[in-house]
């Protein structure tokens, strides 16, 4: 349920202004509207220091604490925990950069620069060639000596030939001197690797006051909003107000606790006026609250006017996901995996999108056993629903997924009619309601060759719903008018009510795929040979396959809810969510 919200004034006494604010923060029930939002923000300096705390944490969160923890305030241990990441990052490129140098100076051995320019100035030219094995006899010079072999037939030779004697035979090569060496490659990283050591070392012990850092991003992020809000109101030498939102079940109670708090203030309340947008507030079913975890991802919030999606989206997408991962065993996996590591996951994913997973581990688990098929292996016992490459099976499985789909989005139809009513345009959407059922008929004569045939509903369910939504799409005294605006507006709607019903075709055949990439990745095991070979191709196979089958979760289970159905519902997440201004000590 979408909680109603009222529109709160409060003005006090210019003195009194941050005695108001301190209490209304431990009241934390509004949600401030700034007067001027161009002037509501927190001082530069203050957002840069949580900028930095922040960043810290981030930095840290993934160190475990060792040694002594640091001694050393938590601003000043968060720059140097940034510093600090900083260098290693940068020195783990350079060391990077250093292993390819040493890989292509590896033909070079340990040939030092510095070596061959004493030898240089000493009158002692040490030059190099790369020639062919079979030229190596017959070469002439005062001192010849193979460094390493090349590629192919030849070898890197190094020649010192002060009286001439050397001739370059054909084919040979002159290699200059490199620009480094191999020797002082490798001592500049394992200087590197050394002071990578040394600043995780220091990190670690940065890591041991992560409490305190937090404690203090806390603190500032209390003094941020604070600033936030004081500068959210208008002040004159006399007088202070501000304006915000109140859920309407505790507004009247407002002005009582600022009363109790002993401030002076006037309160009024009013209801949100036409056109406004209060924040979204949403009271959850408890049952239904896991799929707050999807909305907290996504980031979308249901516009104050529009629709409470959370429970249709809590029945429906356990049921979408349990199709398109298609399998009991890997439901089984999720299901049994989350629940042994829900202390670890539920930090790491929010409890409510855990939960969330549980469930949809559970709805898929159900559906294996409906499905009969558990790893892609589907000869346990003959199967409910059989999911396979058969024609039955598809054209079972398509039934399903088109009678869901046509299940779906007529609940979005219908609901927006309830909404409208006594409005006549709920007409309109009562008859997009009973075409969806229709065009079910036209989907399944397309796709399944079923008949259209009068003896069928289909064509009934097509008229009256094409006359209802025709007549109603915009009801007025002008008889002429409104039919003509809704033949206008039906070509479009019609067609993207076909496209909507079809679309949920990809729940049967997202699920098969599963179903024959699992069956695949099976008989690729058994036929390799020894349990070595097979154990290692299953466990990839079948892992590579739940992932695949959880971005399917998203890139289809959610699309059908986020866009077709909400589009038939007429959703456009315009809202933003209810944050009340609070802290959890005040400020003084």
């Amino acid at each position: 349920m979408i909680v109603p919200m009222s529109k709160v004034y409060i003005v006090t006494q210019s003195y009194n202004h941050t005695r108001l604010l301190d209490v209304l923060a431990q009241l934390g029930v509004v949600h401030i509207e700034p007067v001027d939002p161009g002037k509501a923000v927190a001082e530069t300096q203050t957002l840069q220091t949580l900028t930095t705390l922040e960043h810290a944490i981030q930095v840290l969160q993934k160190i475990e604490p060792s040694g002594k923890a640091a001694d050393i305030s938590p601003l000043d241990a968060a720059n140097e925990a940034i510093d600090i990441n900083k260098a290693i990052v940068d020195e783990k490129e350079r060391l990077g950069t250093l292993q390819r140098t040493a890989s292509q100076l590896a033909v070079w051995g340990n040939v030092e620069i510095k070596r061959l320019k004493h030898l240089s100035s000493l009158g002692i030219e040490v030059r190099f060639f790369s020639v062919a094995k079979k030229d190596l006899p017959a070469l002439q010079a005062e001192c010849i000596e193979v460094v390493a072999e090349l590629s192919g037939k030849d070898v890197l030779i190094a020649v010192i030939d002060r009286i001439g004697t050397f001739q370059n035979p054909d084919g040979a090569k002159e290699i200059p001197w490199p620009s480094t060496d191999l020797p002082a490659v490798k001592k500049e990283a394992a200087a590197l690797d050394a002071s990578i050591k040394q600043n995780n070392a220091r990190l670690a012990e940065l890591a041991g006051i992560i409490d305190k850092i937090q404690n203090e991003r806390k603190q500032l992020k209390i003094k941020a909003d604070f600033h936030i809000a004081q500068n959210s109101g208008l002040k004159s030498s006399a007088l202070f107000a501000i304006q915000g939102w109140v859920p309407s079940s505790q507004a009247d109670l407002l002005s009582e606790n600022l009363k109790k708090h002993e401030i002076t203030a006037a309160v009024e309340i009013m209801p949100a006026a036409e056109g406004e947008q209060p924040p979204t507030l949403i009271e959850y079913p408890k049952w239904a609250k896991p799929i707050k975890g999807l909305f907290d991802i996504l980031g979308t919030v249901a516009g104050y006017q529009e629709f409470d999606v959370s429970v249709p989206f809590m029945l429906a997408l356990p049921i979408f996901a349990a199709m398109l991962i298609g399998d009991g065993g890997y439901g089984a996996v999720l299901l049994l995996g989350l629940l042994l590591g829900y202390k670890k996951a539920a930090p790491a994913l929010g409890e409510n999108f855990t939960r969330l997973l549980i469930i949809i581990g559970a709805a898929t688990l159900v559906w294996g056993f409906l499905c009969g098929s558990f790893f892609g292996y589907d000869k346990l016992y003959k199967p409910l629903i059989p999911v396979n490459m058969t024609d039955q099976s598809r054209y079972l499985l398509m039934q399903i997924s088109f009678i869901m789909g046509a299940i779906h989005l007529s609940t979005a139809q219908f609901w927006q009619a309830l909404r409208l009513y006594p409005n006549l345009c709920f007409l309109n959407k009562v008859g997009w309601g009973v075409f969806v059922w229709g065009m079910l008929g036209v989907v399944r004569m397309f796709v399944l060759g079923s008949s259209l045939a009068w003896g069928t509903p289909w064509p009934y369910l097509l008229i009256a719903g094409a006359i209802l939504a025709i007549l109603f799409n915009s009801p007025g005294k002008n008889i002429i008018k409104m039919v003509l605006l809704g033949v206008a507006n039906f070509p479009l709607s019609m067609l993207s009510a076909f496209s909507d019903v079809i679309s949920y075709v990809r729940l049967m055949a997202v699920g098969l795929a599963s179903g024959v990439l699992a069956a695949s990745f099976n008989d690729l095991a058994f036929s390799a040979g020894p349990w070595y070979l097979a154990i290692p191709i299953l466990v990839f196979g079948h892992g590579l396959n739940l992932g695949l089958a959880l971005i399917a979760l998203f890139a289809h289970g959610v699309r059908l809810n986020m866009l077709e159905f909400s589009n038939n519902l007429g959703m456009q997440w315009i809202g933003y969510s209810y944050k009340p201004f609070k802290n959890d000590s005040g400020v003084n």
